[in-house]
């Protein structure tokens, strides 16, 4: 067990990487905003956080799990690589970050700019699920891969997620439950009904968030989803001259 309290974060993570080159697992109490813990984590190694992990938390992670029971910052997963995060609350700005594989799930919301930039190559396919709701540029630049919003427990006169939703998205489709205001979505991007290929890799996501978190199937499923897919793969196309 390792206690971070108001420790460096360079401290924390030299502890951390000591404790997993002797084992597989890591607990890591009272964290109060050290960042890059779990950086680069590989296969096979798990860290367990209590607190509010800081910035960059299991950026270029490469494998690894981290779960996290209480909130989190900025860019956690930025460009990462594969692996799982669990998030046991809500997350900051730019979730997911260019992430190119893995999976990411957050109990509550997601902050602006969640799973910007993300992308995919052939088997390479990154994942982040949200249980509640979304700020702005959900999905900004998207070119591959999966978000799922599943609009669970909001208040009333919250919107399911903010303004500019999928700018210049590209490639990948944000599955989306519930109703939501077709003025917030960037004009090259179409709004779609599920496949049969869609339902069966959307119920697979949600079963693992309901696994994580404790939440209905039944009760999620029961509330139709539609699918955000970019109209283009060059949205910016009529933006620039040629040369």
């Amino acid at each position: 067990m390792i206690e971070a309290g108001l420790r460096r974060y360079e401290e924390i993570n030299d502890e951390i990487k000591a404790t997993l080159s002797k084992r597989n697992k890591c607990t890591v109490k009272d964290v109060n905003g050290q960042r890059y813990i779990g950086c680069a984590l590989d296969e096979g190694k798990t860290i367990e956080i209590y607190g509010t992990p800081g910035n960059d938390m299991a950026c270029y992670l490469n494998g690894g799990k981290i779960v996290v029971y209480g909130n989190c910052q900025d860019a956690v997963g930025n460009t990462m690589n594969g692996g799982e995060i669990v998030v046991h609350g809500h997350s900051g700005d730019a979730m997911g970050y260019g992430m190119r594989d893995g999976q990411i799930y957050i109990r509550d919301n997601v902050a602006c700019r969640g799973g910007i930039h993300m992308k995919e190559f052939r088997e390479m396919r990154p994942v982040l699920v949200i249980g509640q709701n979304a700020g702005s540029f959900l999905g900004e630049y998207m070119a591959g891969g999966t978000i799922v919003l599943l609009g669970l427990d909001i208040k009333h006169g919250e919107k399911l997620f903010g303004t500019h939703c999928a700018s210049g998205m590209h490639g990948g489709k944000i599955f989306v439950r519930g109703t939501f205001p077709k003025e917030n979505l960037s004009h090259n991007i179409k709004v779609e009904k599920l496949n049969a290929e869609d339902e069966k890799e959307l119920k697979s996501y949600v079963k693992k968030y309901c696994k994580y978190f404790d939440a209905d199937f039944e009760e999620i499923m029961a509330k139709p989803f539609k699918k955000l897919v970019p109209a283009t793969s060059r949205p910016y196309a009529n933006l620039y001259t040629p040369n």
